[in-house]
Order: C-alpha cells, then sequence, then structure tokens
C-alpha cells in the first residue's frame, strides 16, 4: 500500500503547481497527474457536471490503484470532496484559496481573492469568507481568462499582463495588501502579475499547505513510501493531446 502512487488532478494545468510542491516534500512518492483539459473550464459548469466529470476521474484513480487523491483544484474542491470522502476509502486532499494566511499576514488595505465564478459562489467558500470579514476588507475578483491563458501555455509577456491589467482596472493598486490565489493556475502567472502590480503586493496560494496536509496524513497513517530513490510522475490528460503532457512536464520545471 505505502509504495502505490499518489493522484492528482485538477481541470487542466493548474494542479501542476501542487505538484510541484508535494514532490519536494515527498520526492520518493510515485504520481498520476490527470489534467482534465477536455473538461475545462470547470468554473462554468454546474455543480452537477461537476461531481460527474470528477468522480469519473477518481473511479480513474482508483482503477489505476492509488493511495491517496489530491484534488489539486479550488472549484473541484468546493463541488465534490465530501462525496469522494464518502466513496473512496482512502485519503482524500483538497484545496481552498489561502485566504486564512493572508488575514494573518493581513496589515492594511484589501485582500483581493482571484479565483472561479464556481469557487467564488460555493458556500464552502463563502462561510470561509464570514469568518474572516471583520478582520480585514475582503474583494472575490473572478479571473477565468487568467486560467485559459495559462492553459494556452502563456505565463510571461504581454498577453498575461493585459489579461491581469483587466481585472485590476476598478481596483486601486495602492490599496491592495495581498492577493489570494483561488485557482491553481494563478500560481504559474507569479512574475507577470508582479510585473503588473508591484513587488510589495503579497502573493498567496495554498500549494504548499496542501503539500504539507499530505504528507502529514500519510505520515500518521504510515502510508509514506519506503522507496530511497527519486519516483516517477505519470502525466495523463483527457484531452489525449500530446502538447497538453509537454506543457505538464514543462510547468513542472518552472
Amino acid at each position: 500500500m505505502r509504495n502505490l502512487p499518489i493522484g492528482v488532478f485538477d481541470s487542466g494545468m493548474g494542479g501542476i503547481s501542487v505538484l510541484r510542491e508535494i514532490k519536494k516534500l515527498m520526492p520518493n512518492e510515485d504520481y498520476i497527474y490527470y489534467g482534465d483539459s477536455k473538461n475545462i473550464p470547470y468554473g462554468k459548469k454546474t455543480k452537477e457536471e461537476l461531481e460527474k466529470i470528477c468522480l469519473d476521474i477518481g473511479d480513474y484513480f482508483i482503477n489505476r490503484g492509488v493511495k491517496s487523491i489530491v484534488i489539486a483544484c479550488n472549484t473541484a474542491t468546493s463541488a465534490v470532496v465530501d462525496k469522494f470522502r464518502d466513496r473512496y476509502n482512502i485519503p482524500i486532499i483538497g484545496i481552498e484559496p489561502a485566504l486564512k494566511p493572508a488575514v494573518e499576514a493581513y496589515k492594511s488595505g484589501k485582500i483581493v481573492v482571484l479565483a472561479t465564478e464556481v469557487t467564488l459562489k460555493e458556500n464552502k467558500f463563502n462561510l470561509l469568507m464570514d469568518k474572516y470579514k471583520s478582520k480585514a476588507e475582503i474583494i472575490k475578483v473572478p479571473a477565468p481568462r487568467l486560467v485559459t491563458v495559462v492553459e494556452d501555455g502563456i505565463t510571461e509577456g504581454a498577453e498575461a499582463e493585459d489579461a491581469i491589467k483587466e481585472l485590476f482596472e476598478d481596483i486601486d493598486i495602492n490599496e491592495i495588501d495581498s492577493i489570494v490565489l483561488g485557482c491553481t493556475h494563478y500560481i504559474f502567472l507569479k512574475n507577470a502579475i508582479k510585473k503588473v502590480l508591484g513587488n510589495n503586493v503579497k502573493l498567496i496560494d495554498g500549494g504548499f499547505g496542501t503539500a504539507y496536509n499530505l504528507k502529514n496524513i500519510l505520515d500518521n497513517m504510515d502510508m509514506l513510501s519506503d522507496k530511497n530513490i527519486d519516483g516517477s510522475i505519470d502525466v495523463v490528460n483527457s484531452s489525449q493531446d500530446k502538447s497538453k503532457i509537454n506543457l505538464s512536464y514543462k510547468l513542472l520545471n518552472i
């Protein structure tokens, strides 16, 4: 059991950013990464559509024989994490916008949460926001175009920067304390965001926290790999597009 692979999935390339953090903490583990580019964007799906799509992926992982599943997508976590935990008898790890660390580091100004429409509308996120709204001014900003930009392999340059500028046309950049990257795609745009908004704005994402949580759970369950060699990564993409698989491996090394 302990040497079975870990399954990680996302609507496309975004979850690679989470897999990178997991790989850093647990280099000896084997991984299967499932990028669901065929069904992107998740943020435009109904909850019922998402449940069907994600449960099919969960079943795929179970058939492949994984010891844990990481839902490396904020949108999918909001929609299906509870159903996964009911359905599968292995550790299920989700991700949510890293609002707590943003509030803990808050000084003044506004905290901007960038995410998909589904994540921002879900009760799960709004309960989290209600918990902290008395401690900081929090602004929700849907950013679906940023997902498309990353899926096209664009992480820097004019097109990426223009997409970011559009999001902040009505927000005074000087009033921003931090930006919560509430979609796993957005971390790949970190340099472009800093170029547009400056280096004083803190960028916060949940990738490391998710990786750390996974490692602790597997350790407590005595499920960490006992191999002393570097593990493998098998990238699968629902679109059957080899360029998407090649881009996934490229993003792993950015």
